[in-house]
């Protein structure tokens, strides 16, 4: 008879460099690491091919650090609950090790499903926290310092080697095609595996990053300037604690520093830093109210917007065909590289839901499947954010025309991705309908009229706030889900001063 497996169940935390749960394992004894592809997730309509090849470029790299250890990853296709009854049944399961994760509905099914198979079982699965993300958080009070405490945390050490477990584990990384999932051309795509994700974070503390405060809002200088660390997070190739860790030893020599830069750096790092809390901060919110990536966060927003989206003003946003040139050239840009800045996501979004009156979850989805580092907790309390319907959030209505002025105002990036406009005067460039020669483009009009349109969504929108039964739904929700730290104010209170300079919300992902 062997011995019952111990696994490790692998998800989006493709490391072996603080690895709790492979650690934890280890005490028990040998154990399987185990990655399962599921076809069934990658079927979802937030997943991409462009998110599975990252994926797989990750696990390429974890397979080859695991064989050096002395057991390679064992790689499984098909349904978790299945796979694990399957190796119980002709190996036994001691005990699975797992990391938390937030993630979207259908993996919060499957974990329940997994879990409720354990419990039948009488098989034990322990889960360890992977990011600052609290799961049955009872109050955001002292959430802040709870995440500063779990991020100074010492990192755990990757095993020295590990005991190989008797048996002819399947290896074979499946291919997208093999998912299921559709050809999705991204020629720009950053690629995975921790290698790149170390060399990415390197570049950006000490080449990259000196000005990322100042430079992280505009497209034409974020894709240098930002961190762009995001899809490792996203897919843990990087822990969360390394990076805030090495972030925070590197802000204490800046700060002995007599580089005459050093100023600078070290107000670009601690926005960074900032940034890595804001990333925790939303994750919490889908954490604790799974249902914000389906339903309005306040219902009283329910019906606002049509049930379905207008096919002709849905296609011509997500093909960068809106005949607003910023607009086209920020979702080109993305469909290219798989990223974006921030800001330029929150426009996007914001244009999607004010200006064409789009429902965020359809707008939503598109963008989902375009971002690499699609992270659901982050995406979908965003897109609400975005959309007007927190009920506790600022309204923000960009001004495709005025961000285009004001983020790209020599035209380089608009020119760069929307070549139907290369005959344009400079002058006209953010404007084109304004230009005499414009009828003989290969470009087409706007596609609404940009002020009547916000005006329309403004006035819709106020007029759900001053309904009598908004302001009590809406405290009850910051009460839940406001962040105490960054000064953000209690609906229906006064605004208590902020310890420390506040973070823009909007920024959260800016890495």
């Amino acid at each position: 008879m062997t011995q019952p497996l111990n696994i490790v169940w692998f998800k989006r935390d493709l490391r072996c460099v603080d690895h709790r749960p492979m650690a934890l394992a280890m005490q028990a004894g040998p154990f399987l690491p185990l990655y399962i592809a599921e076809p069934d997730l990658w079927a979802q309509p937030d997943a991409s091919a462009r998110q599975w090849l990252f994926a797989a470029e990750s696990l390429n790299e974890l397979q080859c650090a695991l064989t050096a250890l002395g057991q390679p990853l064992c790689v499984m296709v098909g349904d978790a609950v299945q796979i694990f009854q399957e190796l119980h049944q002709s190996h036994g399961v001691a005990g699975v090790w797992s990391h938390e994760e937030t993630g979207n509905g259908w993996t919060y099914a499957r974990d329940l499903a997994v879990a409720a198979w354990a419990k039948d079982a009488g098989i034990p699965w322990y889960e360890a926290r992977q990011f600052g993300v609290i799961r049955r958080l009872k109050s955001r009070n002292g959430w802040a310092r709870v995440w500063d405490r779990d991020m100074a945390e010492p990192l755990t050490p990757m095993p020295e080697a590990l005991v190989p477990v008797a048996g002819d584990w399947p290896t074979h990384i499946p291919s997208a095609a093999e998912l299921g999932l559709a050809p999705d051309p991204c020629p720009h795509r950053q690629p995975g595996g921790r290698v790149a994700g170390l060399a990415i974070l390197e570049s950006f503390l000490t080449e990259r990053g000196r000005d990322y405060r100042y430079q992280m809002s505009s497209p034409v200088t974020a894709f240098q300037a930002s961190s762009r660390i995001s899809p490792h997070l996203t897919w843990g190739t990087i822990a969360m604690r390394e990076i805030a860790q090495t972030n925070w030893t590197h802000m204490q020599g800046l700060k002995l520093s007599h580089d005459p830069d050093a100023g600078r750096w070290r107000a670009s790092m601690i926005s960074f830093a900032g940034r890595l809390h804001w990333h925790c901060h939303f994750m919490q919110k889908l954490e604790d109210e799974p249902r914000i990536e389906y339903e309005n966060l306040h219902r009283a927003y329910d019906g606002l917007r049509p049930d379905h989206a207008d096919r002709h003003r849905l296609a011509a946003w997500s093909e960068g065909t809106t005949g607003f040139p910023f607009i086209d050239a920020c979702m080109r840009a993305l469909n290219q590289h798989g990223w974006i800045n921030f800001r330029m996501r929150a426009m996007l979004m914001s244009f999607a839901s004010y200006h064409l009156w789009l429902p965020w979850r359809e707008s939503g989805l598109h963008l989902a499947r375009k971002f690499v580092d699609y992270e659901p907790g982050i995406h979908w309390s965003q897109v609400q954010m975005q959309s007007g319907t927190t009920g506790i959030n600022t309204m923000r209505v960009y001004n495709p025309v005025k961000q285009g002025y004001d983020q790209d105002p020599t035209g380089s990036f608009v020119r760069a991705f929307v070549p139907e406009l290369d005959s344009v005067p400079d002058a006209f460039l953010h404007e084109p309908w304004l230009w005499p020669g414009a009828s003989a483009l290969a470009y087409p009009p706007a596609i609404v009229d940009h002020a009547e349109a916000a005006r329309a969504a403004r006035d819709a929108l106020h007029a759900v706030r001053k309904r009598a039964d908004h302001k009590q739904a809406a405290t009850e929700i910051a009460a839940k889900h406001g962040s105490r730290k960054a000064g953000i104010p209690m609906t229906g209170r006064k605004k208590k001063p902020a310890l420390k300079p506040k973070a823009d919300p909007q920024l959260a992902m800016d890495f």
